[in-house]
């Protein structure tokens, strides 16, 4: 039983998401806020650590930048389940965005390039970004500037539903230019 008790006070007195509870707060002087949110005032910060004690709940440094630091009197498992279960509604708002390849070489096929061209019309219409990189090999490099053509027609036949998000630009061997949904 004395295991367990100082196993549970060593684990209250850790710093998890850089938030100080308990007997880790060592200010004089802190800004009390009670269980219900109502504002107990300004007192040291043993008073009100026994003030937690006696509620059998923690004491919590939640702005530790403001004059006087504020403190709040709650259970901290649960404040800790809530702080995740928000992140996580947030994660699950956010829209993210793939950015998909599409690799073209100097001397494609019309067929060819109409087949890659509809790959990137799913990935368009999917909402992810396109990048189309036309790679250079040997003897093409001597081709380059002709070849800029090719991306231009593969941008004609997404004109519809694409916008050009950067230009065809030479980078090493490959010419790169990033396509995206119209808005």
């Amino acid at each position: 039983m004395l295991f367990i008790n100082l196993f549970l006070n060593l684990w209250r007195c850790t710093i998890i998401n850089d938030l100080m509870i308990n007997e880790q707060i060592r200010d004089k002087e802190i800004r009390l806020v009670g269980e219900e949110g109502e504002q107990l005032g300004i007192m040291s910060s043993k008073d009100a650590l026994k003030l937690a004690k006696e509620a059998n709940l923690d004491l919590v440094k939640i702005a530790p930048t403001a004059k006087p630091p504020v403190c709040k009197i709650i259970d901290y498992g649960k404040y800790r389940y809530e702080l995740a279960r928000k992140e996580k509604e947030a994660k699950k708002k956010q829209k993210v965005t793939d950015v998909k390849e599409i690799r073209l070489s100097p001397n494609i096929d019309d067929n060819d390039l109409l087949t890659k061209a509809n790959q990137a019309r799913k990935f368009i219409t999917k909402g992810d970004k396109v990048k189309v990189a036309l790679r250079f090999r040997g003897r093409e490099m001597a081709h380059m500037g002709s070849s800029k053509q090719i991306l231009d027609d593969f941008f004609s036949k997404l004109e519809d539903i694409a916008i050009v998000e950067k230009p065809a630009k030479l980078e090493g061997r490959s010419m790169i230019m990033f396509l995206t949904e119209k808005r």
